[in-house]
């Protein structure tokens, strides 16, 4: 098995700076999760629209955007899909995000599953073992 590349802090400041839409997926209303700290922190930079897709929350409002269902409610392309889940879970969020033609899955430390990112690098770009807010901060 060839040895993954891991895309290091540059590699994934390139992406974030190169990209205008982010999907949020496993956003929480509860401040003390990374979730919503991360995705307030990416929303304060103002570079980016910011979606959120959580279907337990679907319809309300989380740091005043609309919650969505699933990914492919996002009215335009998406660049990063952001991913805040277990990584038993990480699988269909790749498959969803390669089917509404997404550029990047960003899985945030503590969701990466690399038996899911060996079956689907070749599909879609991913970053791993780097936190979009703390990238965030280099905007």
């Amino acid at each position: 098995m060839k040895e993954l590349h891991h895309p290091h802090s540059d590699d994934a400041l390139d992406v974030l700076k190169s990209s205008r839409v982010v999907a949020v997926i496993g956003i929480s209303p509860d401040p003390e999760r990374p979730s919503y700290y991360v995705s307030e922190r990416l929303i304060s930079k103002g570079m980016h629209r910011v979606y959120f897709i959580n279907p337990k929350y679907a319809g309300q409002e989380i740091l005043g955007i609309r919650v969505l269902s699933s990914l492919e409610e996002v009215p335009e392309a998406v660049d990063i899909v952001n991913v805040f889940r277990n990584p038993a879970h990480v699988e269909p969020v790749f498959e969803e995000a390669i089917r509404v033609g997404a550029k990047t899955i960003w899985l945030q430390p503590g969701c990466e599953n690399m038996e899911v990112i060996e079956k689907y690098k070749d599909k879609i770009g991913v970053v791993w073992n780097a936190c979009i807010g703390v990238e965030a901060g280099y905007l």
